[in-house]
C-alpha cells in the first residue's frame, strides 16, 4: 500500500493544490494526511486537496511524488473513485453504512450537492429553527435521526419529502421551499437479496429548510405517524452527540457550517 502525491498544478482559490491520494487504502491515505497536518476538511471523498505550501510535508509523511497522469491511474485502478459531478463534495464512504436498514453488502457515498435526484426513492428533510435541529426517534430505526423516508407511488421526491415530514413532525411545508443540499448513493451488488433497496445505485435525497420563528421558541412538534415514537428540537451540540457516530452526519455538519 502507498500513498502518492502529484506536483501542485491545479488552480483554486488563488493558490495551486496537489492531490493526496492512496492505492488501496483509505486509513492508510488518513494516516499520512494527519502525519502532514493536513485538516479534515481537505479531505474529499477519494482523496486531500494539498495547497502548494503543504506538498514537502506530504512527502516527509511517506507520500510518494508521482506526476498527474500517472496518480490518475492510480486513482482509476484503486477501486477508491467516488464518483461526483462539479459542485459536489464527497463527505463520507462507509462499507456497509446502512446496516441497520439492510442485510445486504453495500457501499454508502454521503455527498454533498445542489443536484436534486429526481429518482430518488427516499428522501430526509434537515430542518432548523434558528440553532435548533427537528429530529425523530422512529420504532423502525434505531437512534435519533432527521425525519424522512420513502416516497409512495406517484409522488415526486419533494412531496414525499414534505409528507414525511408532516407525519413524523407536524410540519407544514411546501415542496416548493426544500432546497437540495446532497444525497446519499446506496451501491448493492449483484447475486445479493438488496432489500429494501434495489440492485445497483439507490438514492436518498436530502432537503434543507430553515424556519422563519414568529417567535422566541419553535413550533411545537406532533408527530401523526405512529412509528414515531418521539420529536425533539436539538441544539447543535445535542445534535452532534446524537448522530455524530452516524455517516450521514457528515452532511448535517456540512450544511450547518454554511447555513
Amino acid at each position: 500500500m502507498t500513498v502518492f502525491i502529484d506536483p501542485p498544478l491545479w488552480p483554486a482559490h488563488g493558490r495551486l493544490f496537489s492531490h493526496l491520494v492512496s492505492d488501496r487504502d483509505l486509513a492508510e491515505l488518513h494516516e499520512v494526511a494527519a502525519l502532514a497536518g493536513l485538516p479534515e476538511r481537505a479531505f474529499d471523498g477519494d482523496h486531500y486537496d494539498v495547497p502548494e505550501e503543504r506538498h514537502a510535508d506530504c512527502v516527509a509523511a511517506g507520500a510518494v511524488p508521482i506526476g498527474a497522469t500517472e496518480l490518475a491511474r492510480v486513482m482509476r485502478d484503486s477501486g477508491l473513485r467516488v464518483r461526483k459531478r462539479k459542485g459536489e463534495r464527497s463527505l463520507a464512504r462507509v462499507e456497509n453504512g446502512l446496516a441497520a436498514a439492510t442485510s445486504a453488502p453495500h457501499t454508502l457515498d454521503v455527498i454533498a450537492s445542489p443536484f436534486e435526484q429526481a429518482t430518488a426513492g427516499a428522501s430526509v428533510v434537515l430542518v432548523r429553527a434558528e440553532d435548533r435541529l427537528a429530529m425523530v426517534r422512529n420504532a423502525s430505526r434505531p437512534g435519533w435521526m432527521p425525519p424522512g423516508g420513502k416516497r409512495d407511488p406517484g409522488e415526486s421526491v419533494r412531496e414525499g419529502a414534505v409528507r414525511e415530514l408532516a407525519e413524523e413532525t407536524g410540519l407544514v411545508l411546501e415542496p416548493a421551499g426544500l432546497t437540495p443540499v446532497g444525497y446519499e448513493r446506496i451501491t448493492v451488488p449483484e447475486g445479493v437479496d438488496p432489500r429494501p433497496f434495489d440492485t445497483g445505485v439507490n438514492h436518498l435525497q436530502v432537503f434543507a429548510a430553515v424556519l422563519e420563528l414568529s417567535g422566541s421558541a419553535p413550533p411545537p412538534l406532533r408527530p401523526s405517524f405512529e412509528d414515531v415514537l418521539e420529536a425533539r428540537w436539538f441544539t447543535r451540540d445535542a445534535a452532534e452527540r446524537h448522530g455524530a457516530a452516524q455517516p450521514w452526519w457528515a452532511l448535517v455538519a456540512w450544511w450547518w457550517e454554511r447555513h
